[in-house]
């Protein structure tokens, strides 16, 4: 399965990156997890791929705002 890339706005610094990076590792099939803190893209390597609501949602748990819908990798 390719990865997915989704765009996370609010974050600024390493604490950001682990909190949005743990709450997507806790999702169901997902298995890899990049974030780009200066772009905001976050990598989401995973199987089944979680869906938009989901990640939304761990997102937001993380304290932060996904801007958009998900995507292919670039």
């Amino acid at each position: 399965m390719p990865p997915i890339v989704i765009k996370v706005s609010g974050m600024s610094c390493e604490h950001c990156v682990n909190a949005v990076r743990t709450e997507i590792s806790g999702l169901p099939g997902v298995t890899d997890v990049d974030v780009d803190l200066s772009s905001g893209d976050v990598r989401i390597v995973a199987e089944p791929v979680p869906d938009d609501a989901a990640l939304r949602a761990a997102v937001d748990a993380a304290g932060y705002e996904m801007a958009g819908e998900t995507g292919p990798s670039r």
